[in-house]
């Protein structure tokens, strides 16, 4: 944020040293300098104090601040809009108001001043700019009570600060990338309307058919009507905490699920009420930490977006995971439970069973983990909060494709029976458990085939699988090993066999794949 405008009233004179505007704007602040004159605070306040700093030399600065200790303050509150020190001034006292362009005008004495004043901010805020008035006026001695309504009254028009607070780089993207991913981004802002239009215009947030609406407007709206237009609005401005919390739950209410960003004081009870509270690390206060369910260590609203993209990857590798160990585990009973029931003997022993749930189903489905997002992991509309795991097809594959591996792992025990091998079992127990292996690389997206993602794009799978195939090669080929699960040499025409009917399953999840891409709607438009 920086300074970017500046209007000094013409007949705001200062103290003869320093204009009326820039003794103002050095004196109305909390802003603090560290052993390094660095500036902390308020980024609005820090902008200003660094700005008159910078037009002068800090030694002009701390003389001003000097001059004019500071005896009392008026803090900025959300209905005035606005906050005022009071400074001794020789035997009389300074008082210094900043704020709202509107809560300021409302102080000044002269009428004429307050017209020049809401005219130069509305031009400054239809150009993105953030305004803030300066006024004040000098007291003999201070009213009693010490209030907004005795002091902040009758003050003379000093100037106006022009400020912009330009997006970051990355936002505008982040912005597009909430939109195709189903995520309406609002933006809440106390500042001026048009400042607010104009600003969500620049970085995309305000379309051509979303509304914008002001504190003022909000608060003359009953529950019913505002719940009938808050889909429609992206942009609320001059609003108040308490209104801050009335749209989040109106938009709770709409089913929406509503995540909130804040760093003061008086966004605390909003980002508690959201259903994911989001506080700046940086700029945010402890209240509003403690009320957040999570903490932006950077303060960049592109973080919240590669948050969202990392959770959907998570959630997505979750899903596999459970995919992947249920089809397995399903398939496993099955070619367990069903050959005795169609005359065909029990074709693995318990040892074989621990094997493949330690080695075969443990090593990948731990790797599935580190899979990357898929491609079009932000162009999918947000899950319900209440769908089932096994929604979307996660279901019906692990039936699917639990039946298919266990209708090939007994098939391969008939063949096997059938052409008198008298070694069918370690046929049986290789075909189920390379079956798992192809079936693991074929479910590491749901739309895109294995040879576009690359064997290597997920290492540890890879390297998982390939530990695996040779470890049950050794199992099948070692003599200790053959003796420890009651394997034997199969010869390399055995071998093929069992190969290639390990490969039905990743065939078949893959033409799955292809269905899915040629015949689905929503898939068509998501792999554009």
């Amino acid at each position: 944020m920086r300074v970017v405008e500046l209007y000094e009233h013409p007949a705001a004179a200062g103290d003869g040293e320093t204009a009326a505007l820039r003794t103002a704007m050095a004196l109305n602040h909390d802003v603090r300098f560290t052993d390094g004159r660095e500036a902390v605070g308020d980024p609005t306040e820090t902008a200003i104090v660094e700005h008159v700093v910078a037009d002068g030399s800090f030694d002009q600065y701390r003389d001003v601040v000097e001059r004019y200790p500071r005896a009392s303050e008026l803090p900025f509150d959300s209905d005035r809009k606005c906050m005022t020190t009071v400074h001794r001034a020789g035997d009389r006292f300074l008082i210094v108001t900043k704020g709202a362009a509107e809560a300021v005008a409302a102080t000044l004495r002269d009428p004429d001043d307050a017209k020049r004043l809401t005219k130069l901010a509305d031009e400054w805020a239809g150009r993105g700019i953030r305004v803030l008035a300066f006024a004040g006026r000098h007291l003999d001695a201070l009213p009693a009570p010490m209030d907004s309504r005795t002091v902040e009254k009758d003050l003379a028009f000093f100037g106006l600060t022009g400020l912009i607070d330009p997006a970051r780089d990355e936002v505008k993207k982040a912005i597009e990338e909430c939109r195709t991913a189903g995520i309406k981004p609002v933006m809440i802002t106390g500042d001026h309307p048009a400042t607010a239009r104009a600003i969500a215009a620049e970085i995309g947030i305000l379309g051509e058919d979303d509304l914008v609406l002001t504190g003022a407007e909000l608060k003359r709206l009953d529950d019913d009507a505002f719940l009938r237009q808050v889909e429609q609005t992206a942009v609320y401005a001059r609003v108040s905490p308490d209104q801050k919390l009335r749209i989040v739950r109106a938009l709770q209410e709409k089913g929406h699920f509503a995540a909130m960003t804040g760093d003061g004081v008086n966004d605390a009870p909003s980002l508690k009420a959201a259903n994911i509270g989001v506080a700046m690390g940086v700029t945010g206060t402890d209240v509003s930490k403690e009320a957040a369910h999570l903490v932006l260590l950077d303060d960049n609203f592109a973080t919240i977006v590669r948050a969202v993209r990392e959770g959907r990857r998570i959630f997505d590798n979750i899903r596999k995971f459970v995919k992947y160990i249920m089809t397995c585990n399903s398939a496993e009973i099955l070619s367990i439970a069903v050959p005795p029931l169609i005359g065909l003997p029990v074709p693995l022993l318990p040892i074989q069973i621990l094997w493949i749930n330690l080695v075969t189903d443990g090593l990948p489905a731990l790797a599935l983990a580190g899979e990357q997002a898929e491609r079009d992991v932000m162009k999918r509309p947000p899950r319900p909060p209440r769908e089932s795991l096994f929604a979307d097809g996660v279901g019906g594959h692990i039936v699917r494709f639990g039946l298919l591996m266990a209708i090939v792992t007994i098939g391969a025990q008939a063949w096997a029976i059938h052409e008198r091998i008298a070694h069918w079992q370690t046929i049986v127990f290789t075909v189920l458990s390379l079956s798992q292996l192809g079936h693991v690389l074929a479910i590491r997206s749901d739309r895109t085939f294995l040879y576009k993602q690359g064997f290597l794009s997920n290492g540890p799978l890879f390297w998982s699988v390939f530990l695996t195939f040779w470890l049950q090669l050794a199992v099948v080929y070692l003599p200790f090993m053959n003796e420890i699960f009651k394997t034997a040499p199969l010869s390399a025409f055995e071998l093929l066999v069992a190969l290639a009917l390990s490969a039905v399953v990743f065939h078949a999840v893959e033409l799955e794949k292809w269905l899915r891409r040629r015949f689905s709607k929503s898939d068509a438009v998501l792999n554009k």
